[in-house]
């Protein structure tokens, strides 16, 4: 026979198990201002809360208001963000805090401009806004909007991350695709019917703790559930098959040569640069140049700095996977020594940059392209002793 549960029951369950083994204790649930909770909700994003925890600590030690969020450039905010992934995250924080940021009649904000097309009346401050003006800033969804709203202002809006999903579909017996409309909006019911309302800033916290810490993807913890007598996944046996596979797609595989173009001088080194495109692979972010032949990368460096030597002490291939495929890079290393860097650090018209190692920028790269330029500081340091 099918449980039926009843939406109060679930929350008041939940809210009873949250009382003795929910987090407390996270450093966005101390003063948890709506700018505060918004910053932990996008870095949570794809991301396990002991992994955010430091990002988060230094990321608002450094901005600790949107303001200065909007005031940073964008290299200090993905450099901040270098290790997390999915960088398009930290550009749409930056854009949405630019937005709340922005000048209006009667403001004065010297240095900063209104982004085109943000309204006189748009709210300046977050604890102002709405769900539907949280929702028009970039890289905010229903969700997070919700969340926002619910976690620091204690108003009753419903949340369906991943964790929510998850406890959902299980509890409630909700299978198929969690990524197609019709489940999706099977979800957001039973999430709009579950929230209570009252403390809905703990029930928002508690859904999301049994789902990454109880309710897990693999091997959950149905013993420790307060919800496994009622729950029809666990009566039924279908934890492995609650919520439904998504479909899957077909993982592509791409290849590019990374040009390693180096320059030695007076006993300082430094790696060529160029920022990525702002859409795409690393948007945003610094990387050595990439070419789609060996070929091509050395013909390019010699058009644009004359002669140069392929270096004897080539570094390996090495692959990162991204979320739809997988790269493979090939550095290509090479010496420039005929390079003028009075300029290190200076940006050039074309957007490239010399990186020197002793003395990093504080610009944004990509993790597997950091442990790179780390390599080879520690390989220039020990050839020079």
């Amino acid at each position: 026979m099918k449980a039926v549960v009843s939406p109060d029951w679930f929350a008041r369950n939940l809210l009873t198990w949250f009382a003795q083994h929910g987090r407390k204790n996270l450093p966005w649930q101390v003063n948890p201002s709506a700018y505060r909770v918004w910053v932990s909700e996008v870095m949570l994003q794809q991301t396990q809360v002991a992994t955010v925890i430091g990002y988060f600590e230094r990321f608002m030690q450094r901005f600790p208001t949107v303001q200065a969020l909007a005031e940073a450039p964008l290299d200090e905010v993905l450099h901040l963000w270098t290790g997390l992934g999915y960088y398009a995250r930290a550009r749409n924080l930056h854009a949405a805090a630019k937005m709340i940021a922005a000048p209006r009649p009667g403001m004065d904000a010297p240095g900063m401009r209104a982004p085109a097309g943000i309204p006189d009346e748009f709210p300046t401050t977050l604890d102002a806004m709405s769900l539907d003006a949280l929702m028009r800033l970039p890289g905010i969804g229903r969700s997070t909007a919700s969340a926002i709203l619910a976690l620091a202002l204690g108003q009753r809006h419903a949340i369906l991350d991943g964790n929510v999903r998850r406890v959902l579909a299980r509890v409630f017996g909700v299978a198929g695709d969690p990524g197609t409309s019709s489940v999706t909006m099977r979800l957001w019911d039973i999430a709009e019917s579950c929230t209570p309302h009252n403390a809905v800033a703990a029930y928002t916290q508690a859904i999301m703790d049994l789902g990454a810490t109880v309710c897990t993807r693999s091997q959950p913890s149905c013993h420790a559930c307060p919800m496994s007598d009622d729950c029809m996944a666990k009566r039924e046996g279908r934890q492995a098959e609650l919520p439904g596979p998504k479909a899957r797609r077909n993982r592509a595989s791409r290849e590019a040569v990374l040009l390693i173009a180096e320059a030695h001088q007076n006993g300082l080194s430094a790696v060529l640069l160029e920022r990525r495109p702002a859409r795409g692979v690393w948007g945003g972010l610094w990387s050595p140049p990439q070419f789609d032949s060996e070929s091509a990368a050395l013909d390019w460096c010699r058009r644009e700095f004359g002669d140069t030597t392929v270096a004897a002490d080539q570094l390996p291939a090495f692959d990162h996977a991204f979320t739809h495929f997988d790269l493979r890079l090939k550095p290509v290393r090479v010496h420039c020594d005929s390079v003028h860097r009075d300029a290190v650090h200076e940006v050039s018209d074309e957007g490239r940059l010399w990186y020197q190692l002793q003395a990093p920028a504080r610009v944004g790269l990509p993790q597997p392209i950091a442990k790179l330029i780390e390599r080879i500081r520690t390989q220039r340091e020990s050839s020079v002793r």
